[in-house]
């Protein structure tokens, strides 16, 4: 009944995000085509959208999924009702500027009030408290070794340095990342061929989204977030690169050898990079870089920086004058750091205090007249110019990565909440026999879930090519980052005063999951330049 519940109310949903597209579309168009700018005029409705429409892909995934099983059914059912419940809630009072009628899913009360029901919740929450678990993970043998290998690597090597590296914000233990190139962190995503392990076909990136959520599990800023950069970077290499840069760079990431940052993000300039104003200059077989990067994560360990640049002066041309580079430097340890070079260039770095997410550290890198050779241009002659459509296949890779981030830090505040709820008494009862603690849990696991199974879907999207990949994996990471913040709050919530103590696991959780959702895509841009434009420009092909 619970899958039959879902199966009604999922295709209801999808019916008002595509007839709200619809709407929206006409409002965004000019001469045939959606703008931008007047996705901006109608940014609130454009905004809640677009997350209804990221939420609904999910339900759909997740419908196919609870095939297997009751528990899989009522997480299924448990999170269309919860979005349902949110789409309601966003059109009340503002039905007209989405083109829906006031009685909007008056069709699926039914439906939604069977995934609402407190003893249906309570139910599914008393499986959560036993299995830890948001339903079952359903992978092949080989995918189960993967992820069994990297959770032992977590449990006996990243958490018990994860709240000291947490607290002190000291650096990533040299062993950590030692013990992660011995497993081939860093060439699940790189062709056989450049040292890798990736041998083409669908599954090729759930490996990496595997090992992700894994090591996040066991630490956002210690051991989740170090395929990141590879990833990023390994794609603008192999989509881009020449035969002999592609033989030079790629297997010194797939080994671990060299480690990896990027340096897009400008302090003037963040999600916008068609605005970036750091300059390569031509000076014969060399480039000159000249400007200030900001947020380059992990870039005092690093020896390898992904730089984006303006390599052509012509302000006029936008992202059309932006090209790639891999700036190689030496590793350096600690908060701040200079290089320099005979010829006068020079770098230089500070880290950025931040709330949580630290190991890597964030850094400002400032380029004073640093050289490269031409060859250090990704695509060499046939790169210049680039850049930024570079980057971004690069980071769509890096986008679906980092909702397998967020999986990983919901994974481990679940388990967090769960343990306390088993343990902690209050009023003479545990806390896990209260109807509403039951609840919670039941709702986090939905959420996790519907995460977890439309990452899997889209990282076997972008492996196959899929013309879908780049909107659904913005969408994937808009979901998981929006749910890991309320996840870990909820979390946090359980513990009462403890969770708001440091020497609690879930108080890292709780700043670790903060960030998700403002780096690689912020998620209003996701939401309003990628998804929103994404979903009017084929509604209106559709009418057309």
């Amino acid at each position: 009944m619970h899958l039959a519940h879902a199966s009604t109310l999922v295709p209801a949903l999808r019916e008002v995000v595509d007839t709200a597209s619809s709407h929206l579309a006409a409002a965004c168009a000019v001469d045939g085509r959606i703008n931008a700018r007047r996705i901006d005029d109608h940014g609130s409705v454009a905004y809640d959208l677009a997350t209804l429409a990221s939420a609904v892909t999910a339900a759909e995934r997740l419908v196919e999924w609870a095939e297997h099983g009751e528990v899989e059914s009522l997480l299924a059912l448990t999170f269309a009702a919860d979005v349902a419940a949110d789409l309601r809630g966003r059109v009340s009072g503002r039905e007209s500027a989405f083109g829906l009628p006031t009685d909007v899913l008056r069709g699926q009360a039914e439906a939604i009030e069977a995934g609402r029901d407190p003893q249906t919740l309570a139910t599914l929450g008393e499986q959560v408290l036993t299995s830890n678990e948001a339903g079952g993970r359903h992978l092949t043998e080989e995918l189960e070794m993967v992820r069994q290998t990297f959770r032992r690597f977590a449990e006996d090597r990243v958490k018990p340095v994860a709240e000291h590296i947490h607290r002190q914000d000291d650096d990533i233990p040299e062993e950590i990342i030692a013990g992660l190139a011995e497993l081939g962190c860093f060439a699940l995503s790189i062709p056989e061929e450049h040292g890798g392990f990736a041998t083409g076909g669908e599954d090729e990136l759930t490996n990496m989204v595997l090992v992700t959520e894994e090591l996040s599990r066991g630490s956002l800023g210690v051991a989740g977030s170090l395929i990141t950069r590879p990833e990023i970077i390994g794609t603008a290499i192999l989509k881009g690169g020449t035969d002999e840069q592609k033989s030079r760079w790629l297997p010194a990431i797939a080994s671990g050898e060299k480690m990896c940052a990027v340096a897009v993000t400008e302090p003037a300039v963040g999600s916008d990079v068609a605005g970036v104003s750091c300059t390569a200059r031509r000076d014969g077989d060399e480039w000159v870089l000249d400007g200030v990067k900001t947020w380059c994560t992990f870039a005092g360990r690093a020896q390898y920086l992904l730089v984006l640049a303006r390599t052509d002066p012509d302000r006029s041309l936008g992202h059309r004058g932006l090209s790639l580079f891999v700036v190689e430097k030496d590793a350096f340890p600690g908060h701040a750091w200079r290089a320099e070079q005979d010829s006068g260039g020079v770098m230089d770095a500070r880290a950025i205090p931040t709330l949580g997410y630290r190991g890597m550290h964030s850094f400002e890198v400032s380029f004073d007249g640093w050289r490269v050779p031409h060859s250090a241009l990704i695509g060499e002659d046939e790169g210049i110019g680039r850049g930024f459509y570079l980057q971004l296949q690069a980071f769509a890779n890096g986008r679906v990565q980092t909702a397998a981030r967020a999986q990983g830090v919901m994974q481990a505040a679940l388990e967090e909440a769960a343990r306390y709820s088993g343990e902690r008494q209050v009023f003479a009862a545990a806390l896990g026999d209260y109807e509403l603690t039951r609840a919670k849990l039941a709702r986090m696991a939905a959420w996790l879930a519907a995460s977890r199974v439309l990452s899997m879907d889209v990282a076997r999207q972008l492996a196959r090519g899929d013309a879908t990949a780049q909107l659904a994996a913005s969408q994937v990471k808009q979901l998981a980052c929006r749910a890991a913040e309320w996840v870990t709050r909820e979390a946090q919530q359980i513990h009462g005063g403890y969770g708001y103590a440091e020497e609690y696991t879930v108080s890292r959780l709780f700043v670790d999951a903060r960030v998700l959702s403002i780096f690689e895509g912020a998620d209003e841009v996701l939401a309003l330049r990628v998804i929103a434009r994404q979903l009017l420009t084929d509604a209106l092909a559709e009418v057309g």
